[in-house]
């Protein structure tokens, strides 16, 4: 069985305004509603789990998942003060397997593609790690403290980490217990594992495949819809 758990508890203080950024419309469908409908129609899931902010379950579960009529149904689960306990609050209810695959994705990536959850799923399977990403295409430097450039980042060996990140449900939620007893935060789940020792494989992911945190970014992920090329295939 595989498993996917959708992280939508943050604030979104970057968007501004009084509605959360994961909420707001894009194309007429809440952002959210559109990340998800990636995943129930992929058909690859028997279970999916959505992370949100505790006091806005049940206004999740009637305006993005009953209002639009998703096929799968879908587990609602308070999320924590930071993401990494959004994240293992999902793992926590999380009934597949412990072998089996489960994904982790950004509730505001409604650009991502089936063809990258089944990559995902299948590097997982291989590899019992993996995130999708991108190779960088700007030249990266980096800086001391007071602004200055120490040297630059060989660009061929840099990759821009994106969401699904997938795993075996027993090792990242082992590294996520691992990370609480720590009291170590990191910027990512498969970083929980990479300190560990363990091998994160990459896989291609799409530079539409973008996190919806800004003004600019809902701007373009306007124009990514118009293009046709993405999404989830439904217009209304």
């Amino acid at each position: 069985m595989n498993a996917a758990i959708i992280v939508a508890a943050g604030r979104g203080l970057r968007m501004g305004g009084e509605v959360r950024k994961q909420y707001l419309p894009l194309a007429g469908q809440p952002i959210l509603t559109r990340t998800l409908n990636v995943f129930s129609a992929s058909g690859f899931f028997e279970e999916i789990i959505l992370v949100v902010d505790g006091s806005e379950i049940a206004y999740c579960r009637r305006e993005v998942i009953e209002k639009w009529g998703l096929g799968l149904p879908c587990r609602l689960v308070a999320g924590g003060s930071e993401r990494q306990e959004s994240v293992y609050n999902g793992l926590s209810v999380c009934s597949v397997k412990d072998d089996d695959p489960v994904l982790i994705h950004d509730g505001v990536r409604p650009f991502v593609s089936k063809e990258c959850l089944q990559q995902c799923l299948q590097a997982v399977e291989k590899h019992g790690a993996c995130i999708a990403g991108v190779p960088s295409c700007d030249t990266l430097k980096k800086v001391n403290k007071q602004g200055g450039i120490r040297h630059t980042l060989p660009r061929d060996a840099v990759w821009m980490a994106q969401t699904p990140q997938g795993f075996r449900l027993g090792l990242i939620r082992a590294a996520h217990e691992k990370a609480r007893e720590d009291g170590f935060v990191g910027t990512d789940d498969a970083q929980l594992l990479e300190r560990l020792g363990h091998a994160v494989a990459i896989v291609p992911g799409s530079r539409a495949n973008i996190k919806i945190t800004t003004p600019d970014d809902l701007r373009f992920a306007e124009t990514i819809w118009q293009s046709g090329l993405y999404g989830d295939g439904k217009t209304s």
